[in-house]
């Protein structure tokens, strides 16, 4: 079975975990340090890792941040989400990819979570719940609706997934002609690839991903809403459309 695929010499098997970052100065530091700190976890389960940062062509301190706790640093010049993470999975020697996202705070428990599901070996892919920082009463029910709907239709959360290298080079990785909605492509082109192994996508929910609420305070309501409202009534137009996607690209943070 592919998942015994890149097993280093002392027997333990590689998960890489690939973090986009575009102009991420200001958290990417506490992601790296948070990411460490909690791979002892993967580590007590008899896996070794590899940190790999996708510089996006940021024009701040995002890759000597990087490199300076340690990570390696790939860059990609053409700013998207997609190419960032394709970029670093193409980099990565690793059995598994692990995506997280660089606003994001993977606790020890759910690496332990992430590990037994690939341990058991009948797993693909997975994803995990979300828990948004701070208290946003409307954020905090569409929140609860996301992770609602991604345990139901195993949709996978961009910020974070796990899936196996080969399967993903297999599928063709992340769609490079959408500017958001990657994941959602992802997971439904997994779907077919998971019955033809007799395998699972998994979504987490017993330690939720803590992941920040930058963009409640960078974007105004009305902006969010905009924004909103247009990928649920145009996603094709919306998901292919840079500056409809101004939330990832237009450089606040």
């Amino acid at each position: 079975m592919d998942v015994w695929r890149g097993v280093t010499q002392a027997g333990a098997l590689r998960i890489s975990i690939v973090i986009p970052a575009y102009n991420e100065a200001r958290l990417l530091e506490r992601t790296l340090q948070t990411i460490q700190q909690n791979c002892s976890a993967l580590a007590a389960a008899g896996f070794t890792t590899e940190l790999i940062v996708c510089d996006n062509n940021s024009t701040d301190a995002t890759a000597a941040i990087a490199a300076a706790q340690g990570a390696r640093v790939v860059f990609e010049p053409i700013n998207q989400i997609a190419r960032a993470r394709n970029r670093g999975a193409a980099a990565a020697t690793g059995a598994w990819l692990l995506f997280i996202d660089a606003d994001s705070l993977p606790s020890a428990a759910l690496f332990a979570e992430v590990a037994a599901a690939i341990r058991s070996g009948r797993c693909l892919a997975g994803g995990c719940t979300l828990q948004l920082q701070g208290r946003h009463r409307a954020a905090h029910w569409l929140t609860r609706g996301w992770n609602w709907l991604s345990r139901a239709r195993r949709l996978l959360a961009g910020s974070f997934i796990f899936i196996e290298k080969s399967t993903f080079m297999q599928i063709g990785g992340f769609s490079e002609e959408l500017f958001t909605g990657e994941e959602l492509d992802l997971s439904r082109r997994l779907r077919p690839r998971a019955r033809e192994t007799q395998r699972r996508i998994l979504i987490l929910h017993r330690h939720p991903l803590l992941t920040s609420d930058r963009k409640m305070h960078l974007y105004s309501g009305r902006e969010l809403l905009g924004f909103l409202l247009y990928a649920l009534f145009r996603p094709h137009q919306a998901m292919r459309n840079k500056q409809a996607c101004f939330a990832w690209y237009d450089g606040r943070r």
